[in-house]
């Protein structure tokens, strides 16, 4: 079984000053990523891998979790900023199979045009949100729509 946990990254600035990629978290973005983690941490919900935008936001987002579940610091994956429905898929795809729970962490649309696609489940995700998966698979090439079961989600 493979499990994948999506991250929507925490709310940022949208102060003039900044290009897209370069937007900080805001001071509640930091705490709502703190508080998505430990609520993460609490129920045992601990990817072996975290994988992310190299997007300031997300990859901030993406350290508060992996510092929090004492995990490995965060990959950057460049393909994930901005990336539709079919380039976060293949991303996906080509995850190591020798890593059972891998959390992403990207942005909308993909995120939540992710969980759709693998579970049917449509939500507004909004910053911060978490949404684990479960498949019943045994590599990553094998994930397709509607093959996977929304386990876990939760907002800030």
């Amino acid at each position: 079984m493979k499990k994948l946990l999506l991250i929507r990254h925490a709310k940022a600035t949208h102060d003039n000053g900044y290009i897209d990629f370069e937007r900080p978290l805001k001071r509640s973005g930091i705490h709502d990523a703190t508080v998505m983690a430990q609520r993460l941490h609490a129920e045992n919900i601990i990817p072996k891998l975290i994988v992310s935008s190299p997007s300031l936001r997300t990859i901030a987002t993406a350290d508060i979790f992996s510092q929090h579940l004492s995990v490995a610091a965060p990959l950057t994956n460049e393909r994930i900023y901005d990336a539709s429905e079919v380039t976060l898929l293949h991303i996906i795809d080509q995850f190591p199979d020798e890593h059972e729970f891998i959390a992403l962490v990207g942005h909308n649309p993909g995120i939540a045009e992710m969980l759709y696609y693998f579970t049917g489940k449509a939500k507004d995700v909004k910053p911060g949100a978490v949404a684990l998966i479960g498949f019943d698979i045994d590599t990553w090439t094998e994930v397709n729509m509607n093959s996977g079961e929304l386990i876990y989600y939760d907002e800030p």
